[in-house]
């Protein structure tokens, strides 16, 4: 397994494989984009890639730590977050198309439930960014799929961990399961997607957010 982030390995993180399957990339820099995707395929010894899970994501907030709204987010910030919450996945599924394909492998991109209704917490440029990715993952199965490459797409809800924002305890209120979902919840989604288990299901959204949407 690969990990990618823009920071280095950090020293303290209890991942066993350790720095030499770390990629440092800034999916808002395109030079580094590129960088990183030829590092990813020098480190794919067999020239094989099973999965692509795209998680980055970042939703910017005021000065004030506010929700940005369609008015009040800067151009920049919303260049800032497409980069990394549109363009990146389309672009790493890209330039690794020929390892996915040798071994008819799984993308899936992470979107949001923020991406089918206004949420209270995520902002404008994060919302619209994770619809348009629900709209690409449909695109990539289209164009992935005759080549065997299954894309697909999980949308969390409130999911437990540090950075849910205050305040979240009022919308679990209102689910009908009452409870934040778990990052193993989401994991085991993400897995069952990359499985032969889900060999036939490609271009579909799955909700993990404990009956958010309905």
């Amino acid at each position: 397994m690969i990990t990618c982030s823009r920071h280095a390995f950090p020293e303290n993180c209890p991942w066993e494989a350790g720095p030499e399957d770390h990629v440092q990339i800034d999916l808002t820099e395109p030079d580094s984009l590129t960088r990183g995707i030829q590092l990813i395929r020098e480190r794919l010894n067999d020239g094989a890639l099973h999965a692509l899970v795209n998680n980055a994501g970042i939703s910017p907030k005021s000065e004030n730590g506010e929700r940005l709204g369609t008015m009040n987010t800067p151009l920049d910030e919303w260049q800032r977050v497409f980069m990394v919450n549109f363009y990146g996945p389309i672009f790493l599924a890209r330039g690794l198309i020929s390892e996915l394909e040798k071994v008819q492998g799984s993308i899936v991109n992470v979107t949001s439930i923020a991406g089918s209704r206004v949420h209270p917490f995520a902002g404008a440029a994060y919302a619209t960014s994770k619809a348009a990715l629900a709209s690409l993952t449909r695109e990539m199965a289209a164009d992935f799929g005759p080549k065997g490459i299954r894309v697909n797409a999980i949308a969390p809800g409130e999911i437990d961990t540090s950075i849910l924002s205050p305040g979240t305890d009022k919308l679990v209120s209102r689910l009908p399961l009452r409870r934040l979902g778990t990052p193993q919840e989401v994991a085991d989604t993400i897995h069952f997607l990359c499985t032969n288990e889900a060999s036939y299901v490609t271009g579909a959204e799955i909700h993990i957010n404990g009956g958010q949407h309905v």
